[in-house]
C-alpha cells in the first residue's frame, strides 16, 4: 500500500464540501481537507483567467487512485479539473494504516 495526497480545486465552498462528502462516503478517500480560498491565475482558451478557488487535499492510496480520479471527474464542475497525485514518501505509520483501512472497498 502506498499513500497519496491528491490535489484539486473547486470554484466554491459548497461544491468542495459536496465533493468531499461523496469521496469519503464512497471510500475512495480517507480524509479531505478543504483549504481557504486562493486566487488562481492560469491560461484557458487563449485568455488569462483570474479566479477564486478552494484547494482540496485528498488522502487515499495508490490502489484507490483510479476510482478516486473517476469520482472527481464525474462530480467536478470544470471541463478539465486539476487532479494531481503526490506520493507520500513517509508518514506516521498508524495514520497511513488508517488511510488504507478507510479506503478499502
Amino acid at each position: 500500500m502506498s499513500a497519496l495526497v491528491v490535489l484539486t480545486n473547486l470554484p466554491d465552498r459548497a461544491s468542495a464540501e459536496k465533493l468531499a462528502d461523496s469521496l469519503v462516503a464512497s471510500k475512495v478517500a480517507a480524509c479531505v481537507n478543504i483549504l481557504a480560498p486562493c486566487r488562481s491565475v492560469y491560461r484557458w482558451n487563449d485568455a488569462v483567467q483570474h479566479d477564486e478557488e478552494h484547494p482540496m487535499l485528498i488522502k487515499t492510496t495508490s490502489e484507490r487512485y483510479a476510482d478516486l480520479e473517476a469520482a472527481i471527474r464525474a462530480r467536478h464542475p470544470y471541463e478539465l479539473p486539476e487532479i494531481i497525485a503526490l506520493s507520500v514518501e513517509r508518514g506516521l505509520p498508524a495514520y497511513l494504516d488508517w488511510v488504507a483501512t478507510e479506503t478499502r472497498s
